[in-house]
């Protein structure tokens, strides 16, 4: 049985949210809904949690890989399979949608089945993009994902929900345009998605350039690096709280994932071409992102700016070509999810209260919701990087690595830093210090069992990996060795 369980695994997991989702077109009570789409998501976590028991550390290549022919005439494979890279990106995929399912339980009145099964449909859909060994499959799975997210934004969504929804489509759409094309070029050249041959196969230097570029715009855009990361603030300002958590704890990292997995193992030499522009772009959006998120009075918007800044923290590890580089960026990938979806989440409970993001709108919760306003003070400080945090690995290992190129962007990048503890802590001193505002902020009540039970998870994992990150790093070490050692070659 064990053995069974362990040679179908990926599918397995893979299989539960889409399970999930025909078991709850036969259910209309909301408890009962709400109770089976958690224990779905529960399930997967566990499985998530024994995968990451069984991996093994010392492995380059993929585990648990599963092989079925699904359309032989083109060469198209059902192929999944997991290393160092994608392990990391299948746990925090897994750990986030049961505290979603939490942080709705009261917030969504309307459509609630719908809803549930919008989030098991993006667990499902990353699950596939996470562990997909062949391009074709990749991209299906990658286009699946948008729809979701989509709806979740113009159906509960706020009052321009319309137009964001529009935007992030529109967006999306033409950053899969390019990966489209850049896919399809591979696999009339190589003839195969398979995404390992796909690494082996020797381009012509023309076909690098142009291929190389649609793919990296089609990450770029997803991502997103400056200067596509407009659609971002308003999408997340418009979106529900359990939207925003999955659209920044999972689907940002989707531009990041690609870019190790296709860009630079594909095209090495490219990468290093492009490396300059892009290291100089990731700066500008790291600087830029915490510049914006210190002017914004709204606190999705705020949180939402944050993102590029983080995410600018990714690419420049990912573009900086060594191990310390590209494993801080996959650690910042996870960290930023979860420090990131949890700031989205207790925003979301600050909202379900007054129905006001504006930070003018309060002041004075210590004296009103001390539990919340610790919870606060932790992914606040979290979020810049505080030591005994797990943002602050992440980056620490981005700028050593980046620092073997050059200093300068060590310096520029410590400048986010710094503008990144300006605008949390001032955020914090308004809205937690001080006199309340507003009549709302007077009555407000503090954080219940669940809203402590959805947020604290995230609080553990944060502190766990900020005081002992090193099973995370062990378990990627051997895969980005692997993917180093290849770039080291050109």
């Amino acid at each position: 049985m064990s053995s069974l369980l362990t040679d179908h695994l990926l599918s397995l997991m893979i299989a539960m949210p889409f399970l999930g989702m025909a078991i709850l077109a036969f259910f209309s009570n909301r408890k009962l809904i709400l109770s089976i789409t958690l224990g779905i998501t529960l399930v997967n976590a566990v499985l998530a949690f024994y995968l990451w028991g069984q991996f093994d550390t010392a492995e380059t290549g993929m585990q648990f890989v599963e092989r079925v022919q699904w359309m032989p005439t083109f060469g198209i494979e059902y192929a999944v399979g997991v290393d160092g890279i994608s392990l990391l990106m299948i746990l925090l995929t897994t750990f986030l949608p049961p505290l979603c399912v939490l942080g709705s339980w009261d917030s969504i009145t309307t459509r609630l089945k719908a809803f549930m099964m919008l989030i098991l449909l993006v667990e499902g859909a990353m699950m596939v993009v996470f562990t997909a060994l062949d391009a074709f499959l990749f991209f299906m799975l990658w286009e699946v994902t948008m729809v979701p997210m989509y709806f979740m934004i113009v159906l509960w969504g706020g009052p321009n929900r319309i137009a964001a929804g529009l935007k992030y489509v529109l967006y999306s759409l033409a950053g899969s345009l390019m990966l489209l094309v850049g896919i399809l070029a591979l696999s009339l050249q190589a003839d195969t998605f398979n995404i390992q041959a796909l690494a082996e196969f020797t381009y012509s230097e023309t076909s690098q350039f142009w291929i190389f570029l649609a793919l990296f715009l089609g990450f770029a855009i997803k991502l997103p690096m400056l200067p596509f990361h407009t659609w971002l603030p308003d999408a997340h300002s418009e979106a529900p709280t359990a939207g925003s958590v999955l659209l920044a704890g999972v689907l940002l990292k989707m531009g990041g994932y690609g870019f190790i997995r296709f860009c630079l193992p594909i095209f090495p030499e490219m990468a290093h071409t492009f490396a300059p522009t892009i290291l100089w772009l990731s700066v500008a959006g790291i600087l830029y992102g915490g510049y914006m998120a210190l002017a914004q009075n709204d606190l999705k918007r705020l949180v939402a700016y944050s993102s590029v800044s983080h995410m600018g923290f990714v690419t420049l590890g990912i573009f900086s070509f060594n191990n310390e580089g590209i494993e801080g960026a996959i650690l910042q990938m996870m960290t930023h999810g979860l420090t990131t979806g949890a700031m989205f989440l207790i925003v979301g409970q600050l909202y379900d209260r007054t129905h006001s993001r504006s930070i003018a709108d309060y002041g004075g919760l210590q004296q009103r919701m001390p539990k919340f306003v610790a919870i606060l003070s932790l992914f606040a400080v979290a979020s810049f990087g505080l030591p005994t945090t797990s943002n602050f690995i992440g980056e620490f290992l981005i700028l050593v690595g980046v620092s073997y190129e050059s200093f300068v962007f060590v310096v520029l990048a410590m400048g986010g830093i710094v503008l990144g503890a300006a605008y949390m802590l001032w955020m914090l001193q308004r809205v937690a210090f001080g006199q309340p505002r507003t009549e709302a902020a007077k009555k407000l009540t503090d954080l219940d069992f669940r809203e402590i039970l959805t947020v604290a998870p995230l609080a553990i994992v944060v502190v766990a990996i900020g005081v002992y990150p090193g099973p995370l790093l062990e378990s990627m070490d051997s895969t980005v060795t692997y993917v180093v050692e290849r770039l080291a070659q050109f």
